[in-house]
């Protein structure tokens, strides 16, 4: 029984990594044909509300109250509007390789943060890999800027990638023991409610002009992946991972984005692998490694507890 849990949980985060990492170039080639950044962004927000709210109807019913309902307003604006803002614009500006590259580092940002909201220790294996992870970051970003191109890349795009994976790992720093609380539809109805109420002001009538020029069946197919694949079971599948893996396992599984989406977007032809590209990848990727496989607060109290 353990291990059938255990193997449903991998194939989940597997199966979300790479949703995720096709997401990127289907994304793209959306905001290359019709849709743009924002509109995408809209859709995401709106349309997984819509879809959590209705499969919340057939999930088990929670109380929830209103101390914890107004939490979920910081929640959303860090895990979902600044989070999916940042990563959907600059998406639509740089390649989906570099954006793909750039999520990579969200482990790394989680690192800082961990140490100083949890207090968790930094040894020198994080310190190593938050270097490695830097450097990569900034080979990505100094080749975006040499060559401004969204099949190479763009350096507002790539840090606007960046921030979005700060943004997400504030998140999870801040409301982990509020996300614990709650079961998976229950935490996306409230926090994706509360993004749609934050954003919708903004981005309506922007979305209304956009829509109003016709829009190809080929790019409405690819928003409805990214709206229903990449968000809205994405982020169910990443939750079932999370109750049965440990951070570390799960964090390995970022690596399944950027393959996925290198593979996808030069079969699709809207990147291109450059040395660098290949340089900054190995970098960030053991950075990354060196990070998760790092020893945790938990782990040294209990080696101090052995000794």
């Amino acid at each position: 029984m353990k291990d059938n849990k255990a193997l449903t949980a991998h194939l989940a985060m597997f199966g979300a990594c790479a949703g995720w990492g096709l997401m990127a170039p289907i994304g793209k080639d959306a905001m290359t044909h019709g849709f743009d950044g924002i509109t995408m962004v809209t859709f995401r927000v709106v349309g997984a509300c819509l879809l959590f709210w209705v499969a919340s109807l057939f999930a088990p019913k929670e109380q929830v109250p209103m101390r914890d309902k107004l939490m979920f307003i910081g929640a959303a604006v860090f895990g979902l509007v600044c989070n999916q803002c940042c990563y959907t614009i600059g998406l639509s500006i740089t390649s989906p390789i570099n954006a793909s590259i750039v999520t990579t580092s969200m482990p790394i940002f989680a690192m800082i943060l961990s140490a100083l909201i949890l207090k968790e220790p930094i040894t020198g294996k994080k310190a190593l890999g938050v270097l490695m992870g830097c450097s990569g970051a900034l080979i990505l970003i100094l080749t975006s800027a040499a060559h401004a191109s969204d099949k190479v890349g763009d350096i507002l795009g790539d840090l606007l990638c960046l921030f979005a994976q700060f943004s997400f790992a504030l998140y999870l720093s801040l409301f982990n023991p509020l996300i614990r609380r709650y079961n998976v539809f229950t935490i996306n109805k409230y926090m994706f409610s509360w993004a749609t109420l934050l954003l919708l002001p903004f981005t309506f009538n922007h979305v209304s002009e956009v829509l109003a020029a016709p829009i190809s069946v080929r790019t409405w197919w690819e928003v409805a992946y990214v709206v229903c694949i990449g968000t809205f079971f994405g982020y169910i599948l990443t939750m079932i991972g999370q109750r049965t893996l440990r951070p570390t396992v799960v964090s390995v599984y970022n690596y399944v984005q950027p393959i996925v989406s290198v593979a996808a977007s030069l079969l699709m032809g809207i990147g291109i692998l450059k040395p660098t590209h290949a340089l900054a990848v190995i970098l960030v990727f053991s950075g990354v490694w060196l990070v998760t496989k790092s020893k945790s607060r938990k782990d040294m109290e209990k080696e101090k507890v052995t000794d």
